[in-house]
């Protein structure tokens, strides 16, 4: 083991660079294909491409354990070489606990469903803090340091002079070769000192600012301007003080009267509260409601077409169901206590025609819709939710009212519905005319009819 272990330092300069060289790759992939992976434009164009991207960016994550393993093979003479620059040690310490920290919180976010859902959560939340903290602090490094190492006049790693017939050798290696007398190793700190002696080196003029920090400076200025913003935008969203459902409908810019009161399964909700929290994702400006200007209608092949104004629609006889909520892009709130009205008493109600084949569902924010087939509209659990966890929904979460289809991924729960359409042909909707499945059946749903 002693014997494998020494021929693994061997050179292990060398290696160092190879490890911050191979180390930066890595991070630039990761850290490219998860902003990619957040932004809503990508989400946008790349559709069910980002599925793809996803597994890219775990299959790169996981490889990252390599540089890592190889590192901490290393770490015993490099920590030696170290042992008199703390900065550097602190350095290396973070570097290492940013890398582990992001491999283990990945790979809890990639079992996610294994990891249950505080683990999951508490994962996302630590992932995302160490990508926008640590990604411009280890680019930066990796950058830096790798041109540094390159310097062997700088960096910690020995290099050794073997005096011989009058002429200085400098031996690439580690350590002093065996049959070389301690006399005749010299370490590079004592060439350098040598060097700058008055004897051997005269006086040069120094730049005020060298290329080099000019490059180290360029880096550091922007990465801040390109990440600093998004990050901002990150901690409004995520590290708020409060970001309960109760603080969200503090400033709700809704303003539906009057308030629909929960059923006794709601309040204290039969589900025993939601385990996880909301991202808000929209293709457009939240949108804001009154009863001035809200109304839900049902049309198209319907015997008897339906509007509801705010007033009437809270009266409408609602039950209450508990569900799990997952999103395409990898999160999960679960253990909802929903209540609203059930899609199929909806569809009873208004008197379904026999030409029709999907039900068309339409967003208040004017862009967004969706459809499913009238086979997939039998089941039942498909609701037309009003509140959640005993409150009513927040703008934030598609209030005053959403649909909610527990077996398919979220992006089929239209947010801020106001109008149901029954047509005689298949719609595409908004993601799925960009790529994404247009049935969005989760893993191992039921896909339970009547």
């Amino acid at each position: 083991m002693k014997q494998w272990l020494k021929n693994i330092r061997k050179g292990y300069g060398k290696k160092l660079v190879s490890i911050h060289a191979w180390n930066a790759w890595i991070v630039v992939i990761l850290a490219v294909s998860g902003l990619m992976l957040v932004g809503g434009f990508w989400r946008e164009l790349l559709g069910i491409g980002r599925v793809w991207l996803k597994w890219l960016h775990i299959v790169v994550g996981i490889a990252m354990l390599a540089p890592v393993v190889y590192y901490l093979l290393l770490a015993g003479k490099h920590w030696k070489q170290i042992r008199n620059r703390p900065w550097q040690r602190a350095n290396t310490i973070v570097v290492l606990a940013l890398l582990v920290g992001w491999l283990l919180s990945g790979v809890v976010l990639w079992q996610f469903k294994l990891a249950g859902p505080r683990w999951s959560n508490a994962a996302l939340l630590v992932h995302d803090l160490l990508t926008w903290v640590g990604l411009p602090y280890i680019i930066y490094h990796s950058i830096t340091r790798t041109r540094w190492l390159k310097d062997p006049a700088r960096r910690a790693v020995k290099a050794t002079t073997v005096v011989a017939e009058g002429r200085n050798i400098v031996n690439p290696t580690d350590a002093p070769n065996e049959n070389t007398t301690p006399a005749a190793v010299v370490s590079t700190e004592s060439i350098r000192t040598i060097k700058e002696s008055p004897l051997h080196q005269t006086e040069k003029p120094q730049p005020v600012y060298t290329r080099r920090a000019f490059i180290r400076s360029a880096v550091g200025v922007g990465l801040a301007v390109t990440l600093g913003p998004t990050f901002i935008s990150w901690v409004g969203r995520n590290l708020k003080l409060d970001n309960s459902i109760d603080s969200m409908l503090e400033n709700d810019p809704n303003h539906m009267v009057p308030l629909p009161q929960a059923l006794p399964a709601s309040s204290p909700p039969v589900g025993g509260g939601a385990e996880g929290h909301f991202r808000v994702y929209t293709v457009t400006p939240i949108p804001s409601f009154s009863n001035a200007n809200w109304s839900f209608r049902i049309d198209g092949l319907v015997e008897r077409a339906q509007v509801w104004n705010w007033e009437q629609f809270v009266k409408l006889a609602r039950t209450v169901q508990v569900s799990d909520f997952h999103c395409v892009t990898g999160w999960s709130v679960y253990k909802n206590t929903w209540e609203g009205i059930s899609l199929k008493q909806l569809l009873t109600q208004a008197g379904v025609k026999p030409e029709a084949h999907s039900v068309k569902f339409y967003s208040g924010d004017g862009v967004y819709t969706d459809a499913i087939t009238m086979d997939q509209a039998q089941m039942e659990d498909i609701m037309v939710a009003v509140m959640h966890d005993g409150k009513p929904i927040p703008a934030d979460l598609g209030g005053p009212v959403r649909l909610v289809i527990p077996q398919m991924y979220a992006y089929k729960s239209v947010k801020w519905l106001n109008r149901i359409e029954l047509i005689d042909s298949e719609h595409i909707g908004y993601w799925e005319e960009r790529g994404y499945d247009k049935d969005a059946w989760l893993t191992g749903a039921s896909q339970a009819r009547s």
